[in-house]
């Protein structure tokens, strides 16, 4: 039974924590900080030093490529399932993407120096290591789906990613916004959304998505 259970504000929240052994979580709490998740903050920077790593507990952040002749495009999407900062379990004080809330919430998150002293006390990290392959392989797959699916393909997988880590049925989400995400024109975005609008498939108004009759599981 996880001590988790015991915190009402965690209990349901992020899996990486939840799972961790009672030792570890007990050792980690004290250090663990519960942070609001803003819709458009910005975590991280391309390039810039990671101060903080964060568990999010409720919200998606987005993980962007920044081109110089191009608008960002999303390559990974990281909810309660994961962690946001993974390249300081890897060694790297910085990060290539950058690291915006998408759907608002709440993390934990931890200072950059506990983190690493608490990586450099535990000799098995089986549980970030796995976590850092399944977010390559998501990263992978986005890439892949930018370069071979339309629009629609695109936008349909993005909201039932969007809506399953954001753990709610209705989410906030401007048009202009999902262009950026999928590196489209707002235009396009405007057309998909009244085609799944029109089909019964999601309900979109003054800025909240609604998916309508989800899957279990995207994943």
């Amino acid at each position: 039974m996880s001590l988790l259970t015991s915190q009402p504000i965690l209990a349901q929240r992020n899996k990486l924590l939840n799972v961790l052994p009672l030792e570890v979580y007990a050792r980690l709490l004290p250090k663990l900080e519960p942070v609001p998740l803003i819709f458009k903050q910005v975590l991280y920077q391309p390039g810039e030093p990671i101060e903080y790593i964060y568990f999010p507990l409720r919200g998606v952040v987005s993980l962007l490529t920044i081109l110089v002749d191009s608008p960002a495009t999303e390559v990974g999407l990281v909810g309660n399932e994961g962690i946001v900062g993974i390249s300081v379990f890897l060694g790297i004080d910085t990060t290539p993407t950058k690291a915006i809330v998408q759907i608002p919430g709440e993390a934990m998150r931890m200072q950059i120096a506990d983190f690493k002293a608490e990586k450099a006390g535990s000799p098995r990290h089986n549980l970030l290591e796995r976590y850092t392959l399944a977010l390559m392989n998501q990263i992978s797959q986005s890439v892949a789906c930018n370069q071979h699916h339309s629009i629609e393909e695109r936008c349909c997988r993005w909201l039932l990613m969007s809506h399953e880590q954001a753990n709610s049925g209705s989410f906030p989400i401007t048009q202009e916004f999902l262009s950026h995400m999928l590196g489209v024109r707002r235009a396009s975005v405007t057309v998909v959304a009244g085609m799944l609008q029109k089909a019964g498939l999601i309900r979109y108004s003054r800025g909240q998505m609604t998916i309508l009759d989800p899957p279990e599981s995207v994943f």
